[in-house]
């Protein structure tokens, strides 16, 4: 392990944990979210360049593992793995889904469903060893059920309907004072949507204990055990784990909904980064 220089990303829609692990010592560094839908090579590659700060010329890479939303198909795959390639010039170079992060850093080696709830959600059944079964994610127009996005979404609707409660609709007013004239620009004409829609998430956050936003949250919740968790046939047999900052924040209600639905909750857990550091490590 000592002898080898190993980059390990796990990357949301939103941001990017990194870990640059150099004779066995780990650095820690973040930046913005690296989706391959959303983004071309040259923007990818800009990231790398003005926010990753590890300069190529000094540190020459062994391995680079990259976990990442957006990776889903054979193509995305490449575009990412040959941009990882062209800028640290590293042989190795190996990228895969964000869902396999969640499930290898929350089911380990044994068999178990594994859930991202960050700015969007992904599922998966984990057979111990691979990704045997998930359900099908929809993306941010369609899907993400439980995710930042439809919360955000859901938030929003109730303002722009005028059904938030008054003391909520001018919190949230003088929160999002800035943005809330440009809702319709920045969803229909301005890239990046769906992190635009997840920023309301945390208003959420912030304002639990309202019946209304408690309402919100756990509709959305559910929408995930209904359309997706409870399609799983395992789902009574093995634990259910959950990664992501929406999981860690309403852990709660994933506890309520687990306990409703007879279903065990595994992990919960904001950030798979650790998970991954450890599998690798071992790996090496």
């Amino acid at each position: 392990m000592q002898s080898k220089t190993i980059l390990i990303a796990e990357s949301g829609s939103t941001k990017t944990d990194w870990c640059l692990i150099t004779n066995g010592k780990k650095k820690m560094l973040q930046t913005q979210g690296i989706n391959p839908f959303f983004l071309l090579s040259n923007e990818i590659i800009s990231i790398f360049k003005t926010e990753l700060k590890i300069n190529p010329e000094k540190i020459k890479l062994d391995e680079i593992h990259f976990y990442g939303a957006g990776i889903n198909s054979e193509d995305t795959k490449h575009i990412v793995e040959q941009c990882l390639k062209d800028y640290f010039k590293c042989k190795k170079v190996k990228s895969y889904s964000d869902i396999l992060a969640s499930a290898q850093a929350t089911c380990k080696n044994q068999k178990g469903i594994a859930c991202i709830l960050g700015t969007g959600s992904n599922t998966c059944f984990f057979n111990g060893k691979k990704i045997a079964y998930k359900t099908q994610s929809l993306g941010y127009v369609l899907g993400d059920e439980g995710g930042g996005t439809h919360l955000g979404k859901k938030l929003l609707q109730y303002y722009l309907h005028d059904i938030l409660e008054p003391d909520l609709k001018i919190a949230f007013e003088k929160k999002y004072q800035n943005v809330l004239p440009t809702v319709l620009e920045s969803l229909y004409r301005k890239p990046f949507p769906n992190r635009f829609l997840a920023q309301f998430a945390s208003f959420i956050f912030e304002n639990r204990g309202h019946y209304m936003i408690e309402n919100i949250a756990e509709d959305c919740l559910n929408d995930l055990f209904i359309n997706h968790l409870i399609r799983y046939p395992q789902v009574h047999k093995v634990p259910v784990h959950f990664t992501g900052s929406v999981a860690f924040y309403l852990k709660d209600i994933l506890e309520n909904l687990c306990e409703q639905y007879e279903i065990s909750l595994g992990s919960v857990i904001q950030k798979p980064i650790k998970g991954l550091i450890d599998y690798h490590i071992k790996m090496a």
